[in-house]
């Protein structure tokens, strides 16, 4: 468990900035996401993928601001036909960090509030959450963009399938034992 915990530890390092030596303005940092990042998250919607996300930090007085380019392809598992399916991502968002004597709960998803003691922002969390939000909540990959179809043969077992549960239904219905229980009510 502890070896665990320490890799995960490891692949998220990469995404921390440290903002302390950095002079006002805007800096570019580039990062790779790949299955180990999603690996790091517990129970996360995605397993694999292949992304990268350009972040603009704009270091002010008081408080830092992001702006987030994620771009590439996650692997989803099609809600339909079973299989696994590449759908594009495109996200653009924006992260608002300011700093505090103590670190304060905001009330706005927007912003972030640090102590004024921090040295570096981890922006995994961020990147991590964008990405999640964006896997839709009907996963098909006839609808992903890609051309991609649904496996026919696959779709045909299914149906088969279901077909098969409603004849079983209706046998149910035949038996004399389910009518008495009708009666009941």
């Amino acid at each position: 468990m502890r070896a665990k915990i320490l890799l995960q530890l490891k692949a998220l390092k990469q995404f921390s900035i440290p903002f302390t030596g950095l002079k006002i303005g805007k800096h570019q940092f580039d990062f790779e996401i790949d299955s180990s990042f999603f690996d790091a998250f517990e129970y996360s919607l995605v397993k694999k993928g292949k992304l990268t996300a350009e972040v603009e930090l704009d270091k002010q007085e008081a408080m830092l601001i992001l702006q987030i380019h994620i771009k590439g392809t996650i692997v989803l598992d099609c809600d339909k036909c079973l299989a696994e399916f590449d759908a594009p991502i495109n996200i653009k968002e924006r992260q608002i960090v300011k700093f505090a004597e103590d670190e304060l709960e905001s009330d706005d998803l927007e912003i972030i509030v640090l102590s004024k003691k921090e040295s570096e922002l981890d922006v995994s969390a961020f990147l991590y959450e964008f990405i999640t939000v964006s896997v839709p909540y009907i996963k098909i990959c006839e609808e992903n963009g890609t051309g991609q179809k649904c496996d026919q043969e696959m779709i045909a077992r299914l149906e088969s399938l279901a077909v098969g549960s409603q004849e079983e239904e209706e046998q149910q219905s035949d038996d004399p034992r389910w009518a008495a229980l009708k009666k009941l009510k």
